[in-house]
């Protein structure tokens, strides 16, 4: 049986062969065109040279402390992000700036610099790319296997109440080959192509081992926490054997944290969980990225179904590598999600009651677990509320402790 994080919660689900094929042809997984990367940041010692395409993800022309003006850019090519700087030698560096605005493909000459541990490039000529580039090939892509993790969802939604399975299905028929896609960050976590539905699941998986598996769910929680402790340990100790200045420490100020949500968790040890809910409100809790995030081959099905009747303008923003919208960024995902969720109800004239609706909402909304992080409200006030909030947490970071979990 294979397991998650750390080899601690088992992957353990069913689905009859009859009906996951159904799915599956009316779900079909994504196939990625991919490529090998000719360029691997982390791979590349300091000071090699480096010549290659590449996507943009962001541009910000910045002065340093004596005014120097330099661009801080952000590519990305299948290897993953790729961090660079361009200086202004020759007073002339605003000129690229209209470049970065239309164009998505570029090719770089640079070199490999390294500061504190972390690589970048410093680009010393950007230019257009002359060839027709797929730039879908430039995007990392999830190394998991995609079928596997559609099963899974099916079989987990399958689990749901009605009319809560309902409503999970109708999002997935109207946008399935965009949540199937697309990334679920620019860069903190699950920064790749297929990223959403890997973080989806990874959630679901937490979810049920504190609802499911386990008899208890804040002993469930608590294992959870001890094994974060576990971890964080090892960090350090891995960082005191090591000759190397700088270590990324993934669980660093989270272990605090989480017993402060178990703390604000128990004041609601009383409630039962309402399982159908709070896999409904996962589902729908990072959708709103359909629309924040603009990459390279992205569909607009999220904006024009909740705007049927309003038409872009029309310079819309260069598709690249992932990068923010500029619409979507002026409402974000959180808000989105409920924006979603009620539109579904309302067409699809699903009869879920008022209370449910707004606890759904309510799961979305808070997330984030505190406004400083983005949350909409103030702390989690149910218990589904603080769950979903500790299980995307966890999946969040658990995506950044090892190679194999990062794709």
């Amino acid at each position: 049986m294979k397991k998650y994080f750390y080899d601690m919660i088992p992957i353990n689900y069913s689905i009859d062969e009859d009906r996951k094929e159904s799915l599956i042809h009316k779900y079909p997984p994504p196939t990625f065109e991919t490529e090998s990367a000719t360029f691997i940041l982390e791979e590349a010692e300091k000071g090699a040279t480096v010549s290659t395409y590449v996507l943009v993800n962001d541009f910000e022309l910045r002065r340093t402390r004596t005014d120097k003006k330099f661009l801080k850019l952000s590519f990305s090519n299948p290897s993953g992000n790729i961090p660079a700087k361009m200086w202004d030698n020759d007073g002339e560096i605003e000129q690229y700036i209209p470049l970065l605005e239309s164009t998505g493909v570029f090719h770089i000459r640079g070199q490999v610099d390294e500061f504190n541990g972390f690589k970048s490039v410093t680009v010393y000529d950007l230019a257009p790319s002359k060839e027709a580039i797929n730039p879908a090939l430039l995007l990392a892509t999830t190394n998991q296997d995609i079928h596997q993790l559609s099963e899974e969802l099916f079989a987990y939604l399958l689990e749901l109440d009605e009319p809560y399975q309902a409503v999970s299905f109708r999002l997935l028929d109207l946008f399935w080959d965009s949540f199937s896609t697309s990334p679920a960050a620019k860069g903190m976590h699950h920064h790749y192509l297929g990223g959403l539905l890997k973080h989806t699941v990874g959630l679901m998986r937490f979810c049920r081992y504190i609802t499911k598996i386990e008899d208890n769910p804040f002993q469930a929680v608590m294992r959870l926490i001890h094994q974060v402790e576990k971890q964080y340990k090892v960090e350090i100790w891995e960082a005191l054997k090591s000759d190397e200045t700088n270590h990324r420490f993934v669980w660093k100020d989270t272990i605090d944290h989480l017993y402060s949500m178990l703390h604000g968790m128990s004041e609601y040890k009383y409630d039962s969980i309402d399982y159908s809910a709070l896999m409904t409100s996962i589902l729908f809790h990072d959708i709103g990225k359909l629309a924040e995030y603009n990459y390279a081959g992205r569909k607009d099905d999220f904006f024009t179904y909740l705007y049927p009747s309003a038409p872009f303008e029309e310079t819309r923003q260069v598709q690249s590598g992932i990068s923010m919208d500029s619409l979507g960024v002026m409402v974000g995902h959180i808000p989105y999600g409920v924006l979603i969720l009620n539109k579904i109800i309302n067409d699809h004239e699903i009869h879920l009651s008022m209370e449910k609706i707004h606890l759904i909402s309510h799961c979305i909304l808070c997330h984030h677990g505190l406004p400083e992080w983005g949350s909409a409200v103030r702390k989690p006030q149910t218990i589904e509320g603080y769950i979903i909030h500790i299980v995307d947490y966890l999946d969040s970071r658990y995506e950044n402790t090892e190679a194999d979990n990062q794709r």
